[in-house]
């Protein structure tokens, strides 16, 4: 909890920090007078200011965001000395500027983040699938446990290597998107038997592509072998008889591919809220061995399922996957890219009704993401820091009044007609907007809420 809570106060501090410093730099580089640049909201924490006419620097006691305020006619009286200084005296290319700054230094953010994890190397599952639930796209194309993913290829594209699951996913979260079939180039898991496969994703609906899409297209969890761990002996699994290290080679005669497999049919052994025995055959010290194993019934969000409260598989294999220089920074400005479209398409889906308001997600979703990052290290963190950096640029950029890209739109209009948006239509704008942004912050913590409490 302490780690999750530091690591949200760090994310949200950084973001800040840099997007209000776009906007500051951009305003004292167009002579405009910066009056406070300010971390977080409230009661003031901690305040530096070098001289009377000089910025103050502000750090106040509510993190969930920040300011830069400058001199500006429309909200304070300004001296006749000062009126060239005032922001609403500058050009309408320089006002443009001053706004745009902002989003747009949390995607270079983004751009050096994603570079320097790549350099840096991040530890990603080798791309060994474990076996694709029924019926879903991944099943239907013959994938199987264990089997490698090399390298991809959509519709008209050159193949392109497969990294890891991390990379498997996120290439097939964007031909999901585009409505693509997907081919796929796979061998065993040591690198024997090729294959190619055709994983048709175009049958994946909008308004399925959210947090679960991995699981729903059947590429989830990464391979773990079917091997028990800690086996405590008052549990249902300790009662039968099973000890750690044992390997589950089938259950009621049915081979048991992975340890996701396990875990599904241990929780599906239950009928009419009565659990079911299972014959277990195991692998031990080179022996196979039958037991009777009869787990018990816990409830999960409403249902009745198996349990034997044994640790069950081993952890996945690992691979660095690491850039030199040149090709890191690429990558970097190549997944800022994706990443901002991807974003931008969601939202869009999400707008007219195909894709899920689940996407939404909001401080607490954002918080446990940030701990959980911290605690796999250095460079997951940096990833996390970076895709956080690209949703708050492109967050900012939509045409809402009272973010960035609404002022942004104000300007346009006004570039356009020749003329300024009216103080009272600009009321009545913000009026909108402040309902706008009141209804995405509301679904976005009860999504929070939600997954907290598993109905997600």
């Amino acid at each position: 909890m302490l780690i999750s809570a530091l690591a949200f106060i760090v994310t949200l501090g950084v973001l800040v920090i840099v997007h209000e410093y776009g906007h500051y730099r951009v305003a004292v580089a167009c002579g405009v007078k910066v009056l406070r640049f300010s971390v977080g909201f409230g009661r003031v924490l901690w305040r530096r200011q070098a001289s009377p006419d000089a910025t103050e620097f502000v750090v106040c006691a509510l993190p969930l965001g920040g300011y830069v305020r400058m001199l500006d006619e429309r909200e304070d009286n300004v001296p006749a000395s000062e009126l060239h200084r005032s922001f609403n005296r500058k050009t309408l290319w320089q006002r443009s500027a001053i706004i745009v700054a902002g989003p747009l230094a949390n995607l270079l953010l983004a751009v050096l983040l994603y570079a320097g994890a790549h350099w840096i190397g991040l530890d990603e599952p080798k791309a060994l699938v474990s076996q694709p639930v029924a019926a879903t796209p991944a099943e239907r194309s013959g994938l199987r446990a264990g089997d490698w993913v090399r390298a991809l290829a959509t519709e008209g594209d050159d193949w392109q290597d497969v990294h890891s699951l991390v990379d498997l996913r996120w290439q097939l979260m964007q031909a999901a998107l585009a409505r693509q079939a997907v081919q796929l180039q796979v061998t065993d898991g040591d690198g024997r038997a090729s294959r190619t496969l055709t994983l048709d994703l175009r049958e994946i609906e909008s308004r399925d592509i959210d947090a679960n899409l991995a699981a729903r297209i059947g590429v989830g969890a990464a391979l773990s072998e079917p091997v028990l761990r800690d086996v405590a002996a008052n549990t249902p699994g300790g009662r039968a008889g099973l000890q750690r290290g044992d390997r589950v080679l089938s259950i009621d005669g049915k081979p048991v591919a992975d340890a996701a497999g396990l875990v599904e049919r241990v929780r599906g052994s239950v009928r009419d809220g009565q659990p079911v025995s299972q014959e277990w055959v195991v692998e031990r010290a080179g022996r196979a061995l039958t037991l009777t194993v009869t787990p018990r019934v816990a409830q999960e969000s409403g249902r009745a399922i198996g349990k034997i409260d044994v640790p069950i598989g081993l952890a996945p294999a690992m691979v660095k996957v690491r850039y030199g220089f040149v090709d890191g920074l690429r990558l970097g400005f190549v997944r800022t890219g994706e990443v901002s479209a991807l974003t931008l398409k969601l939202l869009g889906r999400m707008l007219i009704g195909q894709a899920s308001l689940k996407n939404l997600s909001g401080p607490l979703t954002i918080a446990d993401g940030a701990g959980q990052s911290a605690r796999q290290g250095g460079s997951e963190f940096i990833n996390f820091l970076a895709l956080v950096s690209v949703s708050l640029g492109v967050l900012n950029l939509l045409p809402l009044p009272l973010l960035d890209g609404g002022h942004l739109m104000v300007y346009i209009f006004e570039g356009v007609t020749g003329r300024a948006v009216s103080d009272s239509w600009l009321a009545r704008l913000q009026r909108g907007g402040i309902v706008v942004l009141l209804m995405m912050m509301s679904v976005a913590l009860f999504n929070d809420v939600a997954r907290l409490l598993g109905f997600y």
